[in-house]
């Protein structure tokens, strides 16, 4: 069962709030994700998505309702440039997400989602080589995922921008954000290695396997 708990509301004027780091700023950096890129990433990037989106949607039907409630209300899956609330909203959901889905401990995949991904992918490298080819290939700015969809099976899909997989009714397990800010501080253009980094070092496996 996926946890959707990924959103909090202030109890005073009912807005998104930017939530902290499960860890400090620093805790990545031994594994190839700096304090600045996270200082950067966190407190600038995720946070203007929360302002953002607070400011366009107040005094409109989507004020009040969740995170999830608005992507799927707001998606337009006949354009090209999705609309202002949705980027927003859509971000500020996705950043939520990636942030919990690294950890600065050493985290082994459970046995349910390595037998899961072997049985989709047929061996957990063939996964990653999938999830990096896919974020790899995303032209311009998006993410990589690994999803669940309706009928159980696992598949690697990639997005363009702030696009997500609620939009589709599937289920994210893991998020990759391929936008330049996500990793250039780090890697420079080098977006392959940072893929590699980030499935070899990063992920919480145990995390992923909780959204099954």
């Amino acid at each position: 069962m996926a946890q959707i708990h990924h959103w909090q509301k202030s109890e005073t004027d009912m807005a998104f709030e930017l939530p902290d780091l499960p860890y400090a700023h620093d805790a990545l950096a031994s594994k190839g994700m700096s304090k600045e890129t996270l200082e950067y990433h966190h407190d600038l990037h995720h946070k203007a998505y929360v302002d953002n989106g607070n400011k366009l949607i107040a005094g409109t039907e989507w004020d009040g309702k969740s995170l999830e409630e608005i992507i799927r209300g707001t998606y337009d899956k006949s354009a090209v440039a999705q609309n202002g609330i949705f980027n927003n909203i859509s971000q500020l959901w996705n950043h939520n997400q990636f942030w919990e889905m690294m950890t600065p401990n050493d985290s082994k995949m459970p046995g349910e989602l390595e037998k899961a991904i072997t049985d989709s992918f047929g061996s957990v490298d063939k996964f990653k080589e999938e999830f990096a080819a896919a974020g790899a290939g995303q032209f311009g700015s998006g993410w990589a995922w690994l999803v669940k969809g309706a009928d159980g099976g696992l598949k690697v899909t990639k997005t363009e921008n702030g696009v997500n997989p609620l939009c589709f009714g599937q289920t994210a397990l893991l998020g990759l954000d391929v936008w330049e800010h996500s990793y250039y501080i780090d890697y420079r253009n080098k977006r392959p290695a940072y893929i590699s980094n980030f499935l070899d070092n990063l992920v919480n496996w145990e995390n992923v396997a909780s959204r099954m």
